[in-house]
């Protein structure tokens, strides 16, 4: 596959095509109420590690996988802290609808308290960009060979700026996995799959599943993290 049709899947979710410019949005959830949600755990208990700027932001922990907080803006920032917190809430999450199957209202309220710390900060709508890459594998697969192209092609995209989040979870018993990345902008993630690193582990990875799917959706939070929506964009 060209480079030209990459976009910033990450590691297990290699294989992704860009949609044409002239996207539409479909809203998955409606937009939460102004009033404060109600947080499903007590959100002083998350400890946020950050050490000399750095934040683990992938199951990876070495130096090249960790995000540089000095890269990026105060929101950014913020939603990357908050996005450690970022988990699934069921168990079929590999098939089953993206916005029901991760803690998305914790990471939000995550965030807002965050955004309270803050002194003589405003939090402006922002928008960031999710890939979300479905995919089965067979049983036969050499999934410690795909784990090293993971990983390689995962310190690729955080060195070319913008990844904020990026989760995988553990194969089903038929197979089938979700792996999921929080960019900072489109264009953030188009560069980061356009990566030599990123490049050589498609093409590598290509006839390994059995089936995948794509899905590209915008977050949206608006001011003062006041409300939150998760939209699919569609052609």
């Amino acid at each position: 596959m060209d480079s030209e049709y990459s976009e910033g899947v990450l590691p297990t979710p290699l294989l992704a095509r860009l949609l044409s410019p002239q996207s539409h949005i479909r809203s998955l959830t409606p937009c939460e109420p102004p009033a404060r949600l109600v947080p499903t755990r007590d959100i002083d208990s998350h400890e946020i590690a950050v050490q000399d700027n750095l934040l683990i932001a992938s199951p990876y922990t070495t130096p090249l996988h960790l995000l540089d907080l000095r890269t990026i803006s105060k929101p950014n920032q913020l939603l990357a802290k908050a996005l450690t917190s970022f988990e699934q809430v069921r168990h079929d999450y590999a098939t089953a609808p993206y916005a029901e199957s991760f803690n998305w209202a914790h990471v939000i309220e995550v965030l807002r308290a965050l955004v309270d710390k803050e002194c003589a900060y405003s939090w402006e709508q922002q928008s960031f960009y999710i890939i979300v890459f479905r995919s089965r594998l067979p049983p036969a697969t050499d999934r410690t060979h795909l784990a090293n192209l993971d990983r390689l092609s995962h310190a690729g995209a955080t060195q070319s700026g913008g990844l904020l989040k990026y989760w995988f979870g553990v194969p089903d018993v038929n197979g089938r996995n979700l792996a999921t990345c929080v960019w900072r902008s489109r264009d953030d993630a188009r560069k980061g799959g356009s990566g030599v690193d990123h490049v050589q582990a498609m093409r590598e990875t290509m006839k390994l599943y059995t089936e995948w799917h794509v899905e590209r959706i915008n977050l949206i939070i608006g001011e003062d993290v006041s409300y939150w929506k998760i939209a699919e964009l569609t052609s």
